[in-house]
């Protein structure tokens, strides 16, 4: 009897698509990918963060190409669609890492800025996974969510309300694309990047109260969360869909 090759955990040979890859989780995703040997297009709204993006992926061996992409348009969603699948010759893998918060308590909180929040991380992810999911075959598609989706946050009611919908979302587009494409989520925790900004810095009072309550004693780099990326675009993730990965350092608010 014939044994079938166990899956490895690697994209070499894929062709990537990362919207949000210009910077922070995203990029660090699209770096990690072109060093596996995938073929990957990073893009977002900066054509300059597009340029330095694609020479990066470039100088690490990547094919890719420079489109800008903004998730609350989606004419820009098919544009970039239709480039990336020009330029890599299909797409295999989707990550969805664009993002928006806008820090302000409910009773403070704008109608615009709500309705951003909930457009570029929410309806974002929607858009991006209609318009892909039905361009692939036997495809990944991953969307960055948060441990916000389940843990409340203070002055986030539109970061924490969207993450929830980009789970629920994550699952029904999962039972709607298969089993032709896999549609997973990760929930980091607290992640140092530029959206973060100094609050996580090493000696601030907030830092402090993160890493008291983290079973690891510190937050995560992009990097950590980009792993759990490559093992759910590989093959060896093959039979997981629907699934939230939640990335977080065994984070609990309510510990001492």
């Amino acid at each position: 009897m014939t044994t079938a090759p166990t899956p490895t955990v690697t994209v070499d040979g894929k062709s990537a698509v990362i919207i949000g890859g210009t910077r922070g989780i995203g990029r660090a995703i699209a770096h990690d990918f072109a060093r596996d040997g995938a073929d990957v297009v990073s893009t977002s709204r900066s054509e300059a963060a597009v340029e330095e993006a694609a020479a990066e992926l470039r100088e690490l061996g990547a094919t890719t190409t420079e489109v800008t992409c903004d998730v609350t348009d989606p004419d820009s969603i098919e544009r970039l669609r239709s480039a990336a699948e020009d330029a890599l010759g299909g797409i295999d893998v989707l990550v969805n890492s664009a993002g928006a918060v806008a820090q302000t308590p409910i009773d403070g909180m704008t109608e615009s800025e709500w309705a951003n929040d909930i457009d570029v991380d929410l309806t974002g992810v929607f858009r991006a996974c209609k318009t892909f999911g039905g361009a692939m075959t036997d495809g990944s598609i991953i969307n960055i969510s948060s441990m916000s989706a389940d843990q409340a946050r203070a002055a986030r009611p539109s970061y924490c309300a969207a993450k929830s919908g980009v789970n629920g979302l994550t699952r029904a587009a999962a039972a709607d694309l298969a089993p032709d494409v896999r549609v997973n989520a990760i929930a980091p925790g607290f992640v140092k990047t530029e959206m973060a900004g100094p609050k996580l810095d090493d000696g601030s009072e907030f830092r402090e109260h993160v890493d008291d309550r983290t079973p690891m004693g510190r937050v995560a780099t992009p990097d950590e969360i980009s792993g759990a990326a490559v093992y759910l675009a590989s093959d060896a993730a093959s039979f997981t869909t629907g699934e939230v990965l939640t990335v977080d350092g065994g984070y609990d608010d309510s510990s001492v």
